[in-house]
């Protein structure tokens, strides 16, 4: 065959094309592969930061646990100025090549929502005390009402006795929950049981402004407990303290953050100088047994937090009740 010829022309020039095309799609495959090799590097890097993140996180507990047992070791009361309530940071894991970054909060220095429950039963008196925390800190009172109500309903409710409600004056007696045990009947919870001020979302008018004005007032915690007259903020002691004004209380904190700390609840009440108050219902102390950490991790440009709830009982370590990591 000629090589000069039309058909053997278009025969080269359709192997060229083809060659190209060929070219073209290996081309286009190995950038793929590449692309996805990428892909798959910077996912496996990302997970090995936050692997990395996470034991960070991990030692940063351990450290707020071991600092949390040694204050107690060296001194029976919680304080303001004791190492736990510093800025930690990398000295949490000494020389360790990665960053952790956290602060521990005293939250029996807040109002425990919890309190507004005791014994199965609706507490007034701290109901009132709530109510009037919410004042000071400018949260209206239809909103703290709703809060109220959400907490509540989030635990089990102890029934009246009905032999007490049949002999006010005036008291009709139906004759029904009479049987034994009646007087004791218990109402499970009507809403989940809340963690944290967290959960509160969702309630109306609660939104991130009014929430974040909360909590540096407000905890929530598995249990009934004291404010720690040491750490509470002069709000939290106005609302605990039956008639003490806040300018008195901004006093006390004052005082108290000079370095006069209360070593004892007849100190506290002595120094509260309201000699007509009835002291059996201030449930204010000076030590503390709950603590909220707050802490990050950074590794190269990756970043993952940390909140845990701890518990310090008086003969033990600190226990996680619970934690949570997030991006």
């Amino acid at each position: 065959m000629n090589s000069h010829s039309p058909h053997a022309a278009k025969q080269r020039g359709m192997a060229i094309i083809s060659a190209l095309l060929i070219a073209a799609v290996v081309a286009v495959l190995a950038a793929a592969m590449l692309s996805r090799q990428s892909t798959l590097t910077r996912s496996v890097e990302a997970e090995q930061a936050r692997v990395v993140g996470i034991g960070v996180l991990q030692g940063g507990l351990e450290y707020s646990r071991q600092l949390l047992w040694d204050a107690r070791q060296r001194d029976v009361l919680t304080r303001l100025d004791q190492a736990w309530a510093r800025p930690i940071g990398d000295q949490a894991l000494g020389d360790f090549n990665a960053g952790f970054q956290g602060r521990l909060q005293d939250l029996q220095g807040k109002f425990n929502l919890r309190n507004l429950v005791f014994n199965q039963q609706v507490d007034p008196v701290q109901l009132q005390a709530f109510e009037q925390l919410c004042q000071l800190i400018g949260i209206d009172s239809a909103l703290s009402r709703r809060i109220s109500q959400r907490v509540i309903a989030s635990y089990p409710q102890r029934l009246g006795s009905t032999a007490s409600a049949a002999s006010q004056p005036g008291a009709f007696n139906s004759g029904r929950l009479t049987s034994p045990g009646a007087a004791t009947q218990t109402l499970p919870p009507r809403q989940p049981m809340l963690r944290s001020l967290d959960d509160l979302r969702g309630i109306q008018g609660l939104d991130e402004a009014r929430l974040a004005r909360l909590e540096p007032y407000v905890s929530i915690l598995p249990g009934n407990t004291w404010i720690n007259g040491n750490t509470a903020s002069a709000e939290v002691l106005t609302a605990a303290v039956p008639g003490l004004p806040l300018s008195r209380a901004k006093a006390l904190v004052a005082e108290r953050d000079a370095g006069h700390w209360f070593i004892n609840r007849g100190d506290f009440l002595n120094r509260l100088r309201m000699p007509h108050l009835a002291v059996e219902q201030i449930k204010v102390g000076i030590t503390s047994e709950w603590f909220l950490l707050q802490g990050r991790a950074r590794r190269d440009q990756r970043r993952v937090s940390l909140e845990a709830l701890l518990h310090r009982p008086e003969d033990r370590m600190p226990q996680v009740i619970w934690s949570r990591v997030g991006a």
